[in-house]
């Protein structure tokens, strides 16, 4: 008979403790210990264990993973190219921010037997999504509103659909763990018992995940560990984009992002973002930009706002929407202490409009493009856009993939792009002048 015993589990990084405390002495949070009774299974002996043998790398065989496309071609960019059969894929995000209406638009879209097990919704309001958001129905997509994940995998046995949609992992108990479903037992028995069944079929797999108030996954860390590939479905609720990432994927890269747009008829793609992102000036403003950025192997163009006002309560403020605000900060000092400006006793707001977050360092050009634009008040043409990295010297520093960003701002009509002069730029005519600056002070006498 196995020993049955109870242990304090950590809610937030699933650490095991012998009795109970006020702080986890793992993560150093308060008060996110339960009690969970936890079966100790006897250790297995070294003669139960299938039998394997070491191998040398050179003989090893290799071969491509068949994939399956789906209809949303941004999907298949984030995921590197389509699904892989026997994957275990891991989406969340916000609450609201379209993880379910993202994967319900997928089921109904695949001609494949879909799956679809909600613990959250009832199949009537699953339904009247469904309506809501597309005209085309699956006939072959199948609802299963339960929670116990024995039932899941005894009707998923029977069904035996091309693909598993599981909304949500927190909402899922396996009825060998004593505790409420969400803890941290649950839910590493239930991914566990779901990846098991999903590789010993080879069906893909999707499970949706909540995230806590700090942008991490509920549960154990070790759920994002197991999984094949795990995405982040972020953008702002007030706005209309939402951007789909990668932050694992075991087959292909993770550099790669999907956007899409938030309509009545639930998430459409946006084929080319630089299009939607860029403002329809009637005429020019002191403070705006347009930063030629890389999202992979994806070129945007993005608009940068900045406003510089005299500080009016004594102490500056550096504010920014989508920017990291140390960065700002630092492009600050650089400015006052390399070129020159008195930008100490001001106050700094910058916006990346559309919503969208980037840390590309190639927008460093851009944002002090708008900074000295709108400390002079002088309006930057429409016409002209940049891409460079400063560095604290002052230097404008060289960026990768330069031809990519200067062919894409080609192709939407720009007339100028202002770039490092140490990148090395293909002999080629181009469609726009590509205009290399070497310093601060000499990029700010050639755009004025």
């Amino acid at each position: 008979m196995a020993k049955v015993k109870t242990a304090y589990l950590c809610q937030n990084c699933g650490s095991q403790h012998p009795q109970w405390l006020g702080q986890c002495k793992n993560c150093g949070e308060w008060n996110t210990l339960v009690e969970e009774i936890v079966e100790k299974s006897p250790a297995k002996s070294f003669s139960d264990r299938s039998k394997q043998h070491i191998i040398n790398i050179i003989e090893v065989e290799t071969f491509e993973e068949p994939r399956i496309t789906t209809p949303s071609e941004e999907l298949n960019r984030v995921l590197g190219g389509g699904i892989v059969l026997g994957s275990v894929t891991l989406i969340g995000g916000e609450p609201g921010i379209g993880k379910s209406t993202l994967l319900l638009q997928l089921a109904l879209k695949m001609k494949k037997t879909i799956l679809y097990v909600s613990g959250e919704e009832s199949a009537s309001q699953i339904k009247m999504r469904a309506d809501r958001l597309t005209e085309l129905q699956n006939p072959n997509c199948f609802l299963f509103t339960e929670t116990s994940v024995e039932k899941i995998l005894h009707e998923a046995k029977k069904l035996k659909p091309d693909f598993l949609i599981v909304d949500s992992i927190q909402t899922l108990q396996s009825q060998l763990i004593e505790s409420s479903p969400g803890t941290v037992s649950q839910i590493r028995e239930c991914s566990n018992e779901i990846i098991k069944f999903s590789k010993e079929t080879n069906t893909p797999t999707f499970l949706v995940g909540h995230i806590t108030k700090d942008g991490q996954i509920a549960g154990p860390k070790v759920l994002e560990h197991m999984v094949d590939v795990v995405l982040n479905f972020d953008g702002d609720r007030n706005h209309l984009f939402r951007l789909l990432r990668a932050s694992k994927n075991r087959f292909g890269s993770t550099a790669e992002i999907g956007i899409y747009e938030m309509v009545s008829q639930g998430l459409k793609e946006i084929k080319n973002p630089s299009e939607i992102l860029i403002t329809k000036k009637f005429e020019e403003l002191s403070g705006n930009s347009v930063a030629v950025t890389l999202e992979g192997n994806r070129p945007m163009l993005i608009e940068i706002q900045a406003l510089v006002s005299t500080a009016v309560y004594g102490t500056p403020q550096r504010s920014c929407t989508g920017f990291d605000s140390k960065r700002l900060n630092m492009l600050l000092a650089v400015l006052e202490k390399r070129a020159g400006f008195q930008l100490g006793a001001k106050d700094v707001f910058l916006n990346i409009t559309g919503g969208i977050k980037t840390g590309d360092p190639a927008l460093d050009l851009a944002v002090v493009a708008s900074i000295l634009s709108s400390n002079e008040d002088i309006a930057i043409s429409e016409h002209f856009c940049f891409a460079g990295e400063i560095g604290l010297s002052g230097e404008i520093r060289p960026i990768p993939q330069i031809e990519q960003r200067i062919s894409e701002a080609e192709k939407l009509g720009y007339e100028k792009i202002f770039v490092s002069n140490l990148n090395k730029i293909p002999k080629k005519k181009y469609g726009i002048i590509v205009e290399e600056v070497s310093k601060i002070e000499d990029f700010h006498e050639r755009l004025f």
